[in-house]
C-alpha cells in the first residue's frame, strides 16, 4: 500500500502541527542573538519593525525545520505566520516555498492564493525576499502569464507588499524577462521607503547581470531622478570611475 507523504517523514501526522514546529524552533532560541536581531530589524518604536519579537534563530536551522515540516498543512502554516515571533512566521514561509518545489500547478495555485491572502504576515524585508520571487513570480511566469496581482501589488499603501512586487520579478529576471522589473522600477521611484529603494536597485542589477545595456539604457532614461540609495545599489557592479561618474552626475531628490 502507497505510504503518505506525513508517514514517509520521520513525523507522524499527529506531529505535524503549527505547535510541533514552534517547540522545534524554541529548541534552539539564544537570548542574544535575538536581542541582536531585534536591533538588526529595527524594532524599535517607529522603526519598520516596530514590536517584532526573536527567538534568536539562525536561518538555516529555520530551513532545516521547515524542510522537515512540508507537509503540515496550509491551517497550521496559518498559525506560524500570525505568530509574534520572526522566526516562526519565516519557518512558515519557507514551509510554503518547500511545498512548490517540484509540485504541479493546482499546489503551486494553493500556495500562491494563501500566500497572497497572509501578506500582512509577511512583514519585513527578509520574508519577502525569501519567498516572493519563487512563491509569486514563480507561479505567474509558470502558469497564468497574468501579472495583473504586481501592478496591485506596487501600488498598495502597504510597503511589504510594493516589496513583493518588485522582489517577484527576480523569478522573471532569471529567465531574462525584463519588462516588468522595469516597468515597475518606474513606478517605485518616487517611492518615499529606503527598504523600496534597495529593492529595486537590487533588482536593476540583476538585470544588469544578465544583460548590461538594458540597465545601462535604464540608467541613461532614469539615473538623474532616481533616489540615491536605489542608484547606488543598481550600479555596483559596474567599474569604480563609472560608478563615480553617475553618481556625480546624478542630483537625487530623495537621498
Amino acid at each position: 500500500m502507497k505510504r503518505t507523504s506525513a508517514t514517509n517523514s520521520r513525523h507522524t501526522p499527529h506531529a505535524l502541527r503549527a505547535e510541533s514546529v514552534l517547540a522545534e524552533l524554541k529548541k534552539h532560541a539564544d537570548p542574544i542573538k535575538a536581542k541582536i536581531l531585534s536591533g538588526f530589524f529595527k524594532t524599535g518604536k517607529g522603526e519598520y519593525g516596530e514590536g517584532d519579537q526573536f527567538l534568536g534563530i539562525t536561518v538555516p536551522i529555520q530551513r532545516k525545520i521547515a524542510q522537515e515540516y512540508k507537509d503540515i498543512e496550509l491551517r497550521e502554516v496559518e498559525k506560524l505566520m500570525q505568530s509574534p515571533f520572526h522566526e516562526a512566521r519565516l519557518t512558515g514561509l519557507l514551509i510554503l516555498v518547500y511545498k512548490i518545489k517540484n509540485s504541479n500547478e493546482l499546489t503551486h495555485k494553493a500556495v500562491f492564493d494563501f500566500y497572497l491572502r497572509h501578506t500582512a504576515s509577511v512583514n519585513n524585508w527578509d520574508l519577502v525576499d525569501s519567498t516572493a520571487r519563487d512563491i509569486v513570480g514563480g507561479y505567474i511566469f509558470e502558469y497564468t502569464k497574468d501579472k495583473k496581482i504586481l501592478y496591485k501589488l506596487v501600488r498598495s499603501k502597504q510597503i511589504w507588499e510594493r516589496r513583493i512586487a518588485i522582489i517577484a520579478t527576480f523569478y522573471f529576471i532569471a529567465r531574462n524577462d525584463f519588462e516588468d522589473t522595469i516597468k515597475i522600477s518606474e513606478i517605485l521611484m518616487s517611492d518615499t521607503h529606503d527598504l523600496i529603494h534597495k529593492a529595486v536597485g537590487w533588482m536593476l542589477r540583476e538585470m544588469g547581470k544578465r544583460d548590461q545595456k538594458i540597465l545601462i539604457s535604464f540608467l541613461e532614461k532614469h539615473a538623474h531622478k532616481m533616489p540615491r540609495t536605489m542608484l547606488r545599489y543598481s550600479i555596483e557592479r559596474f567599474s569604480p570611475d563609472i560608478r563615480r561618474t553617475y553618481l556625480r552626475a546624478t542630483s537625487s531628490i530623495i537621498k
